[in-house]
């Protein structure tokens, strides 16, 4: 049985972990408020852009524009989108594990699949399997903004539109993420970028004309670059708002467990003490009666 001393140390040393989980809990919770902000600013721009980028999809031709171009998916380039920092539950876990699926599907079909790592978490854990990588994006959440996300974007798109006239090029792009829901709960989503591909059903399947001023291609080179680029700004707010609520919902965890263990601790130190009391006055006793 651990003695006194032990016991009142472990106590000790859970009670500093208590505070330091609890600090962190506070934190996230407060990068998640400003995270959570500007990705619903993002949301309704991004959502509204995709609807309408695919409405033209549908009423263009895939010869039109480089971005709309379906091939056969010989070579495919995967972004999935980690966080730099542990200490998120299952948040990194579950995007490395579902990318991996992901990846086994895409190369029994193409002959080349190559990542892009947004995040040290998911970098590291597909390096060390031998992953080959386009480019990976460490430190970004610490100096990010909008500029960063087009960084990203034209790199894909100049990739994707290589393909036309080189071997070097990409033919499709799918995004890895996780998406905000709520404060307890986020989704790993797969979501393909490049090639827009209309979706549409039904009577949607014959939409009226549009008029393009200056012309159809003018129009194409101006909205589907920009497309990609708030496409990725969009899944990067999801990340990040969505990696501070998983963090902030570990640290409670954490926290609370730590105060369940500080009461366990604390009774087994009372029921320690008690039985050293008790064995010192047995001996007390017994040596009294030793003198009598």
């Amino acid at each position: 049985m651990p003695s006194l001393k032990q016991i009142k140390r472990r106590i000790s040393s859970v009670h500093s972990t208590q505070q330091i989980t609890r600090a962190m809990k506070m934190v996230a919770a407060a990068k998640l408020r400003r995270a959570q902000e500007a990705m619903l600013q993002a949301r309704p721009y991004s959502d509204r852009l995709k609807a309408l980028i695919r409405d033209l999809a549908a009423r263009s031709e895939p010869e039109a524009h480089p971005l709309l171009a379906v091939r056969e998916p010989k070579r495919v380039a995967m972004v999935i989108v980690t966080s730099d920092r542990g200490l998120a539950g299952s948040f990194n876990h579950n995007i490395n594990r579902r990318a991996e699926r992901i990846i086994a599907r895409e190369r029994e079909r193409a002959e080349e699949v190559k990542l892009i790592a947004v995040g040290r978490r998911g970098y590291d854990y597909f390096r060390k399997r031998g992953a080959t990588f386009l480019q990976h994006h460490i430190g970004l959440i610490r100096d990010f903004d909008f500029g960063r996300a087009v960084a990203i974007g034209e790199a894909i798109t100049s990739l994707y539109m290589e393909a036309q006239d080189t071997e070097a090029g990409l033919d499709r792009v799918y995004l890895i993420y996780n998406e905000f829901k709520s404060v307890v709960q986020q989704e790993v989503v797969v979501e393909q970028l490049l090639p827009v591909i209309p979706e549409l059903t039904g009577e949607e399947q014959y939409p009226a004309e549009y008029l393009y001023e200056p012309d159809e291609r003018g129009v194409l080179d101006l909205v589907l670059p920009r497309y990609v680029n708030i496409t990725l700004w969009r899944v990067l707010l999801e990340s990040f708002a969505a990696e501070h609520a998983a963090r902030r919902t570990a640290m409670e965890n954490a926290t609370e467990n730590a105060g369940e263990m500080i009461d366990r601790l604390t009774l087994e130190y009372n029921k320690a003490r008690q039985a050293a009391i008790t064995k010192e006055i047995l001996e007390v006793v017994s040596g009294a009666e030793s003198l009598s």
